[in-house]
């Protein structure tokens, strides 16, 4: 690790993974900032945001250093319709609506992280897929509909992010 601390901000990072990397970020002496819908006693920073729409929870996102998305409803669920709605539509706004306070800070994060999800590859016993190599799934035989499910939501909030005007932030 560097001698010089960064400022993480962790969207959704109330959660398993998102306590996880925030432990590990302050043990090693960065500022750790935690975008929640439901704000909580935690060792660092929590800061309530409702995911879809901009408010006073996008300053802390002038001068970070690191943006890492990890919002959206859990995939431990039945896959109801409401459910499946819920899932695509809880990450697709928070995405937007963290490039869109990127894409108007003064000071924008000098990096954009999105969690997205390894399910959008074919499910095969070869080659490890990456982004580079990696091979859609939802195509193979027999494929499980719920597999087309969360590769179609992979798209979409990959598609998000794409989308975000954020020319300074990588």
């Amino acid at each position: 690790m560097s001698n010089m601390a960064m400022k993480i901000v962790i969207a959704g990072g109330s959660g398993q993974v998102g306590t996880l990397l925030g432990r590990a970020f302050q043990t090693d002496g960065h500022e750790v900032v935690v975008l929640s819908r439901r704000p909580g006693s935690a060792p660092w920073r929590t800061v309530g945001w409702d995911a879809e729409s901009l408010g006073d929870w996008t300053a802390e996102l002038e001068g970070a250093d690191v943006v890492i998305n990890l919002a959206g409803y859990t995939v431990n669920s039945r896959y109801s319709a409401k459910v499946r709605k819920m899932i695509i539509d809880s990450r697709v706004n928070s995405t937007r609506v963290i490039g869109a306070a990127i894409s108007q800070a003064k000071r924008p994060p000098r990096l954009w992280l999105q969690a997205s999800t390894a399910t959008i590859y074919a499910h095969t016993y070869g080659e490890p897929h990456d982004e580079k190599n990696g091979v859609i799934g939802g195509e193979e035989e027999d494929v499980p509909e719920t597999w087309g499910f969360s590769i179609e939501v992979a798209k979409a909030w990959e598609n998000a992010a794409a989308e975000a005007d954020v020319p300074d932030t990588r």
